[in-house]
């Protein structure tokens, strides 16, 4: 079976259990905090990042949650989560890459590096300017979400895809932070509780971090 390493507010990892639930791909979940930088996980993902897939007895490992979703895209025919046209591939594509990068440079790496790292790794408090930006940042995301609804049922087309559940996990991590502010969003909101309420999401809302607990909402699909 495979070994999922990630820790449970890694939004990349997140990514990925939701496609492999998605696709009814079985797999275990193995703690990494990759900030310890054990050896062991550093000889699987030199980068030491998470998430890392292993099988032992097929020894294959695999690793960049990018890199894992399309491998499963192409092994596993269920609920593909990248399909349609050419064009549409691309801009599923190009949504995963835009919360994968955008939306995590913006608001989850601020965030888990100031409210879960610092208190975790360097036993700091957060600094204010950094979560009011980050805070700031992300209503610019939830407003291009807001007019990606207002087009499309769904964020890049007629079906769900790896887009929505990209977007679905920095989103969850930034909302377990506390740092988001749904206020204006009403259909980045309905379509995330559409999201949260789909088996597959559900065991994210019931995992918790250490010590760094959710705003009483988190858990509510219609919250």
């Amino acid at each position: 079976m495979w070994q999922l390493y990630q820790f449970p507010l890694c939004p990349f990892s997140r990514k990925l259990r939701l496609l492999l639930s998605e696709k009814g791909v079985g797999y275990e979940l193995w703690r990494e905090s990759p900030w310890e930088g054990r050896d062991a996980f550093l000889n699987m993902n030199p980068a030491g990042r998470t998430p890392v897939l292993r099988d032992e007895d097929k020894d294959i490992t695999l690793v960049d949650s990018r890199a894992i979703c399309e491998y499963f895209e192409e092994t596993v025919e269920k609920n593909p989560m990248i399909s349609g046209s050419a064009a549409s591939r691309a801009e599923i594509r190009r949504l995963v890459a835009l919360f994968d990068e955008n939306f995590y440079g913006d608001v989850t790496g601020p965030l888990l590096h100031e409210r879960m790292k610092k208190r975790l790794v360097y036993r700091q408090s957060p600094d204010s300017k950094n979560l009011r930006e980050a805070m700031k940042l992300a209503h610019e995301h939830l407003y291009y979400i807001d007019y990606l609804i207002d087009q499309r049922p769904w964020l890049a087309g007629a079906t769900i895809s790896l887009a929505d559940l990209a977007a679905a996990a920095q989103i969850s991590v930034a909302d377990y932070l506390g740092g988001l502010d749904w206020s204006g969003h009403d259909q980045a909101r309905s379509w995330y509780s559409v999201i949260k309420s789909r088996p597959s999401f559900r065991p994210l809302l019931a995992e918790r971090m250490e010590v760094i607990q959710p705003p009483t909402h988190y858990g509510d699909v219609d919250g």
